[in-house]
């Protein structure tokens, strides 16, 4: 047994729309759909002696990545269920952090509204605790967002409304993010630096990071340099825009059997496989294998249908042209008769002459007894006779093309049979349709066939009319 095993690898990408993100990116993806397919043949060849088994199983891997940006919402909103109220960015309350702080309200919040706003009122300058210099207050708040699941990269956007009066003072806003306790990104935006008139202003910003992160700190810090009003700020809101990636893999195996037999069956089961699957609709159904008949189609066979199908062969069959055919025939006969003795006896009225017709007779006498030779010119040329086959019509050429049209499986069921009937009736006539013979006719023959030879029986004949039988026993010898 001879087993060969062929392994085809091919790789086909399609995108319908390509996502770009790769691993560990940074930042917010391209959203999309990828998809890409990879194909895989093994051909496996079995040779068992009376047949070889070809095997293809061919496995179609398709990978579909659909990439999608999520936002997780305002994580320092109540309502989102991430913070509490007393931690919420409406300002109400104050987060704890480092140095004196207050909340007002009112006049005293500037164009940030009547509600209750936050307010720095450190003077100090010291590092804070997320590692920025210049801090004399600070606000702390810690954000969990593990629910979110987040582990393929994204942004965090901030917003926050800032009311500067004294140009000393300064302010900035701080994020970190982290994965349990590794910082997965940290940044800080120096809203308002000391020395810079801004009044009341809305600030926003971003940072971009990789992987997982599950929190997220934030600082609200800065100084009251001069003591008077120090900077306020509200309406703080945090937003985390992340990286959705899923991934679908599903495979399709397809495994076709080919079976060559070395010729081990006989032709006349062959046939007749072939005509059950032809005249059979075959289906397996849990294990087992069921047949159908097909119905044949009955062709309606009239002697309407089968004029029209001759005339429309006929049409695009060309004229036939008369096809004259030479013939060449030699017609020669040569007659020999070679007789070694022929006697002739005549009756005489003594008995003397009778001794002397046994003698042979003179040369001259059996030259004139012999046919006459035929003289043969030896320049004579044969003779030629020119005749026409039988033409054939179109109509009997169309007629014959319908005929071998019939398959030979179906040439004996009703309608082939019916159609050969109908188109010999509409043939009628014709009487030279089957006739692809020519005749000709020899002239020379019926001369030769008419003449009549008599041989010695014949002569003893003539003379037992005129003479006894006792002469003509003599006469012989």
């Amino acid at each position: 047994m001879i087993l060969r095993i062929l392994v085809l690898w091919l790789f086909l990408y399609c995108s319908y729309s390509k996502a770009d993100c790769l691993p560990d990116v940074e930042g917010l993806c391209i959203p999309g759909v990828t998809i890409t397919e990879d194909t895989q043949i093994d051909i496996t060849e079995e040779d068992k002696g009376t047949e070889i088994i070809t095997t293809t199983t061919t496995t179609v891997t398709t990978t579909t990545t659909t990439v999608t940006n999520e936002d997780s919402g305002d994580i320092l909103d109540g309502s989102n269920d991430y913070v509490t109220t007393n931690k919420e960015g409406d300002m109400d309350y104050d987060w704890g952090g480092q140095g004196p702080a207050s909340i007002p309200s009112g006049n005293s919040c500037g164009q940030l509204g009547s509600d209750k706003c936050a307010q720095i009122t450190g003077g100090g300058n010291s590092t804070s605790n997320m590692g920025v210099d210049g801090m004399g207050t600070t606000f702390f708040n810690t954000i969990d967002i593990s629910d979110l699941q987040i582990d393929n990269g994204g942004e965090v956007k901030y917003s926050i409304e800032v009311d500067k009066q004294d140009a000393q003072d300064r302010i900035y806003m701080h994020v970190s993010g982290f994965n349990g306790t590794t910082s997965v990104f940290s940044g800080t935006d120096v809203l308002s630096e000391s020395g810079v008139s801004t009044g009341y202003q809305s600030y926003n910003g971003s940072f971009n990071f990789s992987g997982v992160l599950d929190k997220i700190i934030v600082e609200v810090g800065g100084r009251d340099i001069n003591m008077a009003i120090g900077p306020m700020f509200d309406d703080v809101s945090i937003n985390v825009f992340y990286n959705v990636i899923n991934t679908i893999i599903t495979q399709h195996i397809t495994t076709l059997e080919e079976i060559y037999y070395l010729e081990i069956f006989n032709p006349v089961e062959l046939d007749f496989v072939e005509e059950v699957f032809e005249y059979n609709d075959i289906s397996m159904e849990e294990g087992e294998i069921s047949f159908t008949p097909v119905e044949p189609e009955v062709e309606d066979v009239t002697l309407a249908s089968v004029e029209l199908e001759i005339a429309e062969i006929e049409i695009n069959l060309p004229d036939p042209e008369p096809e004259i055919v030479e013939v060449e025939t030699e017609v020669e006969m040569e007659i020999e008769m070679e007789m070694e003795e022929i006697v002739v006896v005549e009756p005489e009225p003594e008995e003397e002459t009778i001794e002397e017709s046994q003698e042979e007779p003179q040369e001259s006498e059996q030259k004139e007894l012999q046919p006459k030779e035929k003289e043969k010119d030896p320049e004579e040329k044969p003779k030629e006779e020119k005749s026409s086959k039988p033409k054939v019509t179109k109509k009997e050429k169309a007629a014959t093309k319908i005929v071998k049209k019939i398959d030979d499986k179906a040439k004996y069921d009703d309608a082939a049979q019916m159609k050969t009937l109908i188109v010999m009736q509409i043939l009628g006539n014709t009487k030279t349709f089957f006739d692809s013979q020519a005749y000709i006719q020899d002239t020379n023959v019926t001369e030769y066939l008419n003449k009549t030879i008599e041989d010695q029986y014949g002569i003893l004949f003539n003379m037992a009319q005129e003479n006894t039988i006792t002469e003509m026993i003599n006469g012989q010898y």
